[in-house]
């Protein structure tokens, strides 16, 4: 049995001789030092206080696997699949551990090997991502189910379906790429459940300056992010190839997904290619963008703010890190609020709430209640998998009802407002 006392001796006071099983870089591996303060910010640990769902419990049980000491069994996948990859602990660790590179990796030699399990309905439904008219059609299949009563709201909840899946198939109008000084990515789910928010987003780069928004050619429906997650990273690469020949040129691309921002922001990682570093340098999160170009929108009334708490997507502070761009953007417009836990994550996690549901949904109610204290009944989110998946949390007696919305479309109200109240 692997010893998983943090008090042991660390791996750079006696360096450990790797042989490779899980193909981890050994400096990257060598880097934790066990001191523990990453713990307090990893969800998992919270929840369950094991040091197995800590980021040092997974590293020291990684070493183990890759000197040998540790066989590959059930439950190493267990422990590895039980980390929502929210990337808090890097944030947290003074040595600057990259462990959300080690937990890619690891989950990618897992899936090579054949360890991880993953459900055959979210294999199909990953294909399906990749396919948007195909997605769109399926969308509508589930909401007319939806409209007549035949999807339980305990599926609803566990999988972040929306509480209403929008039955339509028109695009956002776009510019001609040829002439396009930005791009807007719009991706896969959130082009179907969510286009209310690309509207939204197109109207505010139009009014911070951008004269052509055009949104991708064919070939961008899907960022692979969720592929990477389970550890199929061939499906990654691929999609990646194709989302960089989606838009072309040269002019910033806009992502108003933080998910689908992290993941294009790592194509030069992901490919290692000129090409792929030349592409990620062009994305940036939409809160970025607008945040340069913030004078040009309009400005409004400090009477009757709308109070709006900020909640922080996980790739959007830890991965991206930039979240601050969110908060000097709502700034302009709303009353903002901090949630106490900020920085911690919310547990939808991409597919996590789906493989995980327990620690998902426990994770998920710490951050529900950390938003109520604030007294706010409105909080900004800029991930849809964040919004979908809080909006969907139970509610228990006397708590609030609180709305999920993200930035671009709390500017775009605040806007309306200004202007009626003229």
């Amino acid at each position: 049995m692997v010893n998983l006392d943090p008090s042991a001796p660390t791996s750079r006071s006696t360096p450990a001789t790797f042989a490779g099983v899980l193909g981890l870089d050994p400096d990257l591996l060598n880097a934790c030092v066990s001191c523990g303060l990453c713990l307090p910010h990893c969800p998992t640990y919270r929840s369950t206080e094991e040091e197995s769902a800590s980021p040092r419990g997974r590293i020291t049980m990684m070493r183990a696997v890759e000197s040998g000491e540790l066989a590959i069994d059930e439950d190493f996948v267990t422990f590895m699949e039980r980390c929502v990859m929210c990337r808090g602990c890097e944030t947290a660790c003074p040595s600057g551990v990259q462990f959300g590179a080690l937990m890619e990796q690891t989950r990618v030699a897992l899936a090579d090997q054949g360890k991880i399990r993953v459900p055959l309905l979210m294999r199909v439904g990953l294909r399906v991502l990749e396919h948007h008219r195909l997605l769109s059609f399926g969308s509508s299949l589930l909401g007319r189910a939806q409209s007549v009563g035949l999807i339980p709201q305990r599926l609803r909840r566990r999988t972040g379906l929306p509480e209403v899946i929008p039955v339509r198939n028109e695009r956002i109008p776009t510019s001609s790429p040829d002439s396009a000084d930005v791009w807007l990515f719009t991706g896969c789910v959130m082009d179907v459940w969510q286009r209310d928010v690309h509207i939204a987003t197109k109207a505010v780069l139009e009014l911070a300056g951008a004269k052509s928004v055009a949104v991708p050619l064919a070939g961008g429906d899907c960022c692979g992010a969720l592929h990477l997650h389970v550890g199929r990273k061939a499906d990654g690469v691929r999609l990646a190839a194709k989302v960089m020949s989606s838009m072309p040129g040269d002019a910033p691309i806009v992502v108003n997904s933080a998910g689908c921002g992290a993941a294009l922001k790592d194509y030069g990682h992901l490919l290692g290619t000129p090409e792929a570093h030349a592409f990620s340098k062009r994305v940036f999160d939409t809160q970025e963008w607008v945040a340069q170009h913030l004078d040009a929108l309009p400005r409004i009334s400090d009477e009757d703010r709308l109070v709006v708490a900020i909640q922080d997507p996980c790739h959007l502070r830890h991965v991206q890190k930039a979240h601050l761009a969110t908060w000097r953007v709502l700034e302009r417009f709303v009353d903002v609020r901090e949630i106490a836990d900020d920085g911690r994550c919310c547990g939808a996690g991409g597919s996590y709430s789906i493989l995980q549901p327990e620690l998902a949904e426990t994770i998920r109610a710490q951050k529900i209640a950390a938003a109520t204290a604030t007294g706010a009944l409105t909080v900004a989110s800029a991930n849809p998998g964040c919004s979908l998946w809080l909006t969907n949390a139970p509610r228990g007696a006397g708590q609030p009802e609180l709305r999920f919305v993200h930035p671009m479309k709390l500017v775009v109200e605040a806007i309306e407002r200004s202007k009626h109240a003229q």
